[in-house]
């Protein structure tokens, strides 16, 4: 007897389909039922009720200076308020319309402004035109589309070109850049990458003939009444009332040492926004798109950026649950069913924030911090909605937040630690072998130079940003890094008339060439 093997799929296919038409027909099986609403007003007026006292428990625990925090249910601002200072030391406190930097939570914030541009939501799968962008590979090229780069899926590599913006390029070098990054492969992975969802948002206001600024003012910001919500560093560096960043320093006590000008990402990190009119985007999310009666958003343009276009975690038990990425938002599904949406903003040098929602219980929260990430904005969060469900915290939420961001900043660090040259290390050669200009098509130009001590300064980026180098074996020297990607000390290496940056070098990027 031929087995469905032996028949080829073709074969099978056609068994099959004349089984199915030959079968007793069954009863088809019920669906699920749809899940239902599980948190109620009471529940939500307790865990408002506790919000303040988490909120300041979790300062007092952390020291971060500045928070600010909305709650929306059933379309009803139910909690605002500032607590802390917007400057470590200085006595002006942080209050619903103080102005925060909200780092990446400006994704979710601007697929919504993308999809108050389309009138059908296939327009999202429009092909991605932008003068100087393109990827590595030409057909990848002709075929990303804005859910693409909206959703992670291009296939370049994680957080690419953040780099150079950290050298001081400016957006058209880092997009026109991107064709020479290695691709993964194109929407079967997921890699977080703030310059391709910059291109796609930046080529949405190209075909509009406008800028992203005026484009993001037009379609939301003044429709949704968001009047201290803008794209650009400088109406966040002219408000009065604003919080700068801080970081923290090794005594655990908070310092304004750093301004983050994210310009050249402006759709994937650049939003600066209240609590306030953070809290009117909530509504709109919340009512499918509309606000105070009137529709702001197109309710099925907006519906396609809260569904899972990737896989963005895949579970590590057979029990744990995938999480995905939609288009600007963390998709994510409970064990009731119920859809979970989130995005937390974080910069190195100052800033953290969070946006967590349940639609179907129609309450979100967001949390803005002027501190770099230590987790409270997402633990603020967590927990809220923990209380909301349970009636109970059920997790330190704080510290596994805290620990989590402690764990990505320690990943990104070179396995050597240069600051202790090993036993026996080979001298350094004269200055002159290692002084010169050094070519490399992604990152530039890199100049060695030598001061009559012999000691040596690398520099990198457009307008050269200096680093001393510290000798550490033979050939090899450290320098520390600085910027929103700083990793610490990392390694420089020259060998055969190239040298060779260690952080740099993570896609195979890294290596410069002496002229």
């Amino acid at each position: 007897m031929r087995t469905l093997r032996a028949l080829g799929a073709a074969g099978a296919a056609v068994l099959l389909t004349a089984a199915a038409a030959t079968a007793p027909a069954a009863a088809a099986p019920s669906p699920p039922p749809a899940p239902q609403p599980q948190i109620d007003d009471a529940a939500v007026e307790r865990a408002v009720d506790r919000l303040d006292r988490t909120v300041t428990d979790m300062m007092r625990r952390t020291g971060v200076p500045g928070v600010s925090v909305a709650v929306v249910h059933d379309d009803e601002v139910v909690h605002l308020k500032g607590f802390g200072v917007r400057r470590a030391g200085g006595s002006a406190a942080v209050d619903p319309d103080t102005v925060f930097q909200i780092a990446s939570l400006s994704k979710p914030v601007s697929s919504t402004v993308v999809a108050a541009t389309l009138t059908d939501p296939d327009q999202w799968d429009r092909r991605t035109e932008l003068p100087g962008f393109a990827l590595k590979d030409p057909w990848v090229t002709g075929h990303v589309t804005t859910a693409d780069l909206f959703s992670h899926r291009s296939g370049l590599p994680d957080h690419a070109g953040d780099l150079l913006e950290d050298l001081g390029y400016d957006r058209s070098y880092i997009l026109d850049h991107l064709r020479l990054e290695p691709l993964s492969p194109f929407r079967s992975s997921y890699a977080y990458t703030n310059f391709g969802l910059t291109a796609a948002a930046e080529a949405v206001a190209r075909a509009k003939g406008t800028s992203w600024q005026k484009l993001a003012e037009d379609t939301l910001f003044k429709p949704a009444g968001m009047t201290s919500t803008s794209t650009e560093f400088s109406a966040f560096a002219d408000r009065p009332d604003r919080a700068v960043t801080h970081v923290r320093n090794p005594d655990g006590t908070w310092s304004a040492a750093h301004v983050r000008d994210p310009d050249a990402q402006a759709p994937a990190g650049g939003v600066s926004s209240t609590a306030r009119d953070m809290s009117r985007w909530l509504r709109l999310q919340l009512a499918d798109g509309t606000l105070d009666g009137k529709r702001i958003i197109p309710s099925d343009t907006l519906a396609r950026t809260h569904v899972p276009h990737v896989v963005s975690q895949p579970p590590a038990t057979p029990t744990a649950r995938t999480g995905f990425y939609g288009l600007g938002w963390n998709v994510s599904y409970d064990d009731a069913g119920r859809l979970r949406l989130s995005h937390s903003g974080a910069f190195e040098l100052g800033a953290n924030t969070n946006v967590t929602m349940l639609p179907l219980e129609k309450l979100g929260i967001v949390v803005l911090t002027n501190g770099a990430p230590v987790g409270l904005a997402d633990a603020v969060a967590l927990d809220f909605f923990d209380f909301a469900e349970h009636g109970k915290v059920t997790t330190d939420w704080l510290g596994l937040a805290g620990s989590l961001y402690a764990q990505m900043d320690a990943a990104g660090r070179s396995p050597t630690d240069y600051s202790r040259p090993p036993a026996g290390a080979k001298p350094a050669r004269d200055g002159a072998a290692y002084t010169g200009t050094y070519d490399n098509p992604f990152y530039g130009a890199a100049t060695v130079t030598a001061d009559r001590a012999g000691a040596l300064t690398l520099a990198l980026g457009p307008e050269p940003q200096r680093y001393p180098l510290t000798h550490y074996d033979g050939d090899t020297f450290s320098f520390v890094t600085a910027g929103e990607n700083a990793v610490g000390r990392t390694g420089v290496t020259f060998a055969d008339g190239t040298l060779r940056v260690e952080y740099l070098d993570a896609e195979g990027l890294g290596t410069f060439t002496r002229r």
